[in-house]
């Protein structure tokens, strides 16, 4: 029998827990991870070769850009998301075990509410729920959809039982209706298993005149028929509560799926979707699960000194720029991550995961495109300023630590962030074609420019260099890079033998290029100096400037 391609053979494994064991709908599953193994499946794998800070600008914005969809460093909010989803699903399941006859009691009940159309009726009295439901509330950005996203891609979507003749959905999720009726939610839910299954339930039961008591009915049988783990619905804020019939109406809706079909339910949101939620929370008879997580921006918090070592315990805040700050593509790059710019990059971002990548990314193009090759103070909040305007209010009111605020404006979103990298992205072609047509004359041969640029690293002279290389691709044309290097260093070092190498001649650099300079270069130093401060300042609050009188009192 062939399989769709969305669709897996299953697997039994132990799952290692005896309350587990015999049932079909959890052996079939990956296997419970460890703390380790969560780390590793969530974390982005990034590819970054170092010699790549030498390529044209306009290449190395589209390795820049992969920062955007492959990064991702797992903190503690992650961690503790994975442990009750996996939970969730393999609970859920308990209660749903087609060997025991508990599955073909829910999809008898399901089939007397169907009938009768009141949600209320069962034929079996003796049928359990073990779901749970689960609330998950977050400002836009802070990676709750995209977290998720990358929880459910560890296990299988779809999985066929051979010996059952049953095909299994693990997970289903749904995006939220932007006109907010539950009517349209229980259409999106026949439309995603069509697509998932290339079923027509769609057609079937959602384009008839069905109340919603009805579709739910319905959905009920097909979440049984097709045992599907957990049910994700996102952006849970979109429902409106006058045409969902009010709050006390949609959370109904919602104890119903959990406590009457047996499905696990996993509602996500922002901030103004806390009346649903808070309203749920606060009926204890009615919960029936995990409760609610807010996710908050990360703190930048000081950093606590480690009992058992003596050092600094590091916070997920340093932690994770300290990691991102590794993926660079600057020529001129720091090592490692000042303390000043760790700041101010938390202030300008608030710690909202999308921002502070985001902001990185743009940093590094503009970094590009003027020349200076470095991310500073100064670039980060000229960046902010100029390609972050539509979420500045948002991030005024995180600032302010107003909860009310706060929630009006609580969809934060970056918008047109692949248009503002092809902007810049054609900026930046201009700028290096025409570098390369006054500099490197043998811009039709990239091997050459990347062989230009590694010597040019070395602090060999450019205008000696070009015949060189000029001369060993005639000669040598087979050769890679690695091998033509020692030659062209060995004709170089010739030259010195021969003739003396010129010196070269000190350029006058303007005071609008000094931020393109070294970073220890002092004029570099006063380019990044506001209008407010002298460098005299600037250099004493880095301890820059020797104390004299300290010194003399000391002496």
């Amino acid at each position: 029998m062939n399989l769709p391609k969305n669709t897996r053979r299953a697997v039994y494994r132990d799952p290692g827990i005896a309350k587990y064991q015999g049932n079909p709908f959890i052996e079939a599953l990956t296997p419970i991870m460890s703390t380790s193994q969560i780390r590793g499946g969530l974390t982005g794998n990034i590819d970054f070769d170092p010699k790549e800070v030498f390529l044209d600008g306009n290449k190395r914005m589209h390795l820049i850009a992969q920062l955007l969809d492959d990064f991702f460093q797992p903190i503690s909010n992650h961690l503790q998301l994975e442990s009750k989803l996996s939970i969730m699903i393999r609970q859920g399941y308990v209660g749903r075990n087609p060997d025991d006859g508990s599955l073909n009691t829910h999809m008898q009940n399901g089939y007397e509410r169907v009938q009768s159309g009141d949600l209320e009726v069962f034929r079996f009295e003796h049928a359990k729920s073990t779901a749970r439901s689960l609330s998950l509330i977050g400002c836009s950005g802070c990676g709750k959809s995209s977290t998720l996203t990358r929880m459910l891609a560890t296990y299988p979507q779809v999985v066929y039982h051979e010996k059952l003749n049953f095909t299994q959905i693990v997970y289903l999720k749904l995006d939220c209706p932007h006109d907010g009726s539950l009517k349209s939610l229980c259409h999106h839910f026949f439309r995603a298993i069509d697509c998932l299954l290339q079923t027509n339930y769609e057609q079937k039961y959602a384009l008839k005149r069905h109340s919603v008591e009805t579709l739910l009915a319905l959905m009920s049988q097909i979440a049984n028929v097709h045992a599907i783990g957990v049910l994700i619905i996102d952006e849970i804020q979109h429902l409106s509560r006058s045409n969902s019939g009010g709050t006390e109406k949609m959370l109904n809706f919602f104890v119903t799926l959990v406590n009457v079909i047996g499905l696990p339910v996993i509602m996500v949101g922002t901030p103004k979707a806390r009346p649903i939620f808070e309203l749920n929370l606060r009926s204890a008879r009615r919960s029936a699960g995990f409760g609610a997580l807010f996710w908050e921006p990360m703190k930048a918090h000081i950093p606590k000194v480690n009992p058992e070592t003596g050092g600094l315990l590091k916070t997920e805040w340093i932690a994770f720029t300290d990691r991102l700050w590794k993926y660079q593509w600057l020529m001129k790059k720091d090592s490692t991550l000042s303390d000043e710019v760790r700041n101010c990059w938390y202030d300008l971002s608030q710690g909202v995961l999308d921002i502070v990548v985001k902001l990185f990314v743009l940093a590094q193009v503009r970094a590009i495109f003027t020349r200076t090759e470095r991310i500073t103070v100064n670039l980060l909040r000229q960046v902010y300023k100029d390609e972050f305007k539509p979420v500045h209010p948002m991030l005024a009111a995180l600032r302010s630590n107003d909860a009310e605020l706060i929630q009006k404006y609580s969809d934060l979103c970056m918008p047109n962030i692949d248009q503002k990298m092809i902007e810049l992205s054609t900026k930046v072609d201009a700028v290096f074609d025409q570098k390369n047509k006054q500099i490197i004359p043998y811009t039709a041969n990239e091997h050459a420019q990347r062989l230009h640029n590694l010597l040019i690293d070395m602090e060999c002279q450019s205008e000696l260099i070009q015949p060189l290389i000029e001369r060993v691709f005639k000669l040598y044309p087979d050769l890679t890079i690695r091998e033509l290097m020692p030659i062209v260093l060995g004709w170089y070092e010739g030259l010195g033998k021969d003739k003396e190498i010129p010196q070269e001649k000190t350029k006058l650099i303007k005071k609008k290029d000094w931020c393109t300079l070294d970073s220890d270069d002092l004029r570099f130093e006063h380019s990044q100096t506001d209008n407010n401060d002298t460098l005299y300042a600037v250099l004493k609050c880095k301890n820059g400037i020797f104390d004299v009188e300290n010194w003399l009192m000391k002496a």
